[in-house]
């Protein structure tokens, strides 16, 4: 694909902002934004689709595991030289070509579905593809927003974002669980569709292409990132807490079964179970948007997470479909304000060309969070039982809480995030 004109790859260069204290005035933001949630929402469905039918076809507990590590093993192989590769190479470029690949391959699933030609290994294949493009995608695609929008304007820009990316994921399970019913093939076709627009999008968006220095491809420089995070407690600690929460507390890779065996519902509840985190998030994130968390930051974030362990347990108790969703609706909320600490720690901690290699480090603790987390999850299930891994897992939580809140003092006195700089924390 052939680069567009010169004038549609040269916006604002980093510390060169337009005066406008618009927001949205911000140019190649409104394109950021949309390629977010188009991928975020294809993403969603995408879950629903690969998570419902891969325990239609197995009834395993351990099968949903599987497919949380066949997406996080290649992040593990491929997520340092990704971070190298978006700290030389053109980042939008990079995205493009991930998005690209993900319409294709879910295409190409979508054909095998509707002939009847897909099986579990074949879901296996298509997660594995997915999380390398993700590997490579994330952490170029993390740059993207303190290039797009001055630090005053980060918080506010990072809360937006975040309630787009989680109305998409609203709108993604909902509408996955809703059209599972018409064919697993038909939630492909959309997600298919949702990665290519994001990838049109993607490619109209007006980003700054700042000079930064081509370091050679030495192990040094690869894993770059871990050496400048070891140089930043207060940053490495809310990465590793997320991580450790996350990876203990994760309910949402049980998430099927508890659809199925516990609360006796179906594919429409399932959507509904995993669109609630998101409805959770998007309020909290709307109120952020207007009204961003000024002081004591650190502390928010802490609190946030010891909620979200607290959440945890009542769900997995839970034997009521509205219990079940409520406790989740509290569980997203509380993650989102981890989310948006950590993010803005990152981001506007880290210089610019240094952004690539330390968001892969971050990617690679969420992607452990999370994929991960859905592997342990399904196999302590496999042990013990959906139900008391997951109260474990929320106990667990709250003792790693704990254990932070005295181990990191200075992510616990954190006080604003607009005066986060590479050489404050």
């Amino acid at each position: 694909m052939p680069d567009p004109s010169p004038s549609s790859t040269h916006g604002p260069s980093p510390g060169s902002f337009p005066a406008s204290s618009s927001l949205l005035a911000q140019p190649g933001l409104v394109a950021a934004l949309a390629a977010r949630a188009l991928s975020a929402f294809a993403t969603q469905v995408l879950a629903v689709a690969v998570g419902w039918q891969i325990y239609a076809l197995t009834h395993s507990t351990a099968a949903l595991g599987f497919v949380g590590l066949a997406q996080f093993l290649p992040m593990v192989a491929f997520i340092f030289p990704a971070g190298h590769a978006a700290d030389r190479h053109n980042r939008r470029r990079i995205v493009v070509t991930c998005q690209a690949v993900e319409a294709l391959a879910t295409a190409v699933v979508a054909y095998a579905a509707f002939t009847g030609r897909l099986t579990p290994h074949m879901i296996y294949g298509l997660v594995m593809l997915f999380g390398t493009c993700k590997a490579f995608e994330m952490p170029a695609q993390q740059t993207f927003l303190p290039s797009l929008v001055p630090p005053a304007l980060f918080p506010r820009a990072s809360a937006l974002s975040s309630s787009l990316f989680q109305a998409a994921s609203i709108a993604g399970p909902s509408v996955g669980g809703l059209l599972y019913g018409l064919g697993a093939d038909t939630c492909y076709t959309l997600c298919a569709a949702g990665f290519a627009i994001a990838m049109v999008a993607t490619w109209s968006m007006k980003l700054a292409a700042p000079t930064r220095p081509r370091q050679p491809a030495s192990l040094a420089a690869v894993f770059g990132g871990i050496a400048f995070l070891r140089r930043k407690p207060t940053i490495l600690g809310a990465i590793s807490l997320d991580l450790f929460a996350v990876l203990l507390g994760g309910a949402t890779a049980m998430l099927p079964v508890f659809a199925t065996d516990i609360l006796h519902a179906g594919p429409f509840a399932l959507g509904l179970l995993r669109a609630a985190p998101a409805i959770g998030a998007l309020g909290v994130a709307a109120i952020l948007a207007r009204h961003p968390m000024e002081r004591h930051t650190g502390l928010w974030m802490f609190a946030a997470v010891a909620v979200f362990g607290v959440a945890t347990i009542l769900f997995g108790l839970s034997r009521s479909i509205s219990t079940s969703v409520v406790m989740l609706i509290i569980l997203g909320g509380a993650d989102v304000i981890s989310m948006m600490v950590r993010g803005a720690l990152v981001q506007l901690g880290t210089p610019d060309d240094m952004r690539g290699r330390v968001s892969a480090v971050n990617m690679l603790f969420i992607g452990s969070s999370n994929q991960l987390g859905e592997f342990e999850s399904g196999m302590l299930a496999a042990l013990v039982g959906p139900v008391p891994a997951v109260v474990l897992g929320g106990v667990g939580t709250l003792v790693i809480t704990g254990l932070w809140m005295a181990m990191v003092p200075g992510l616990r006195k954190l006080d604003r995030l607009d005066t986060i700089m590479p050489d404050t924390v």
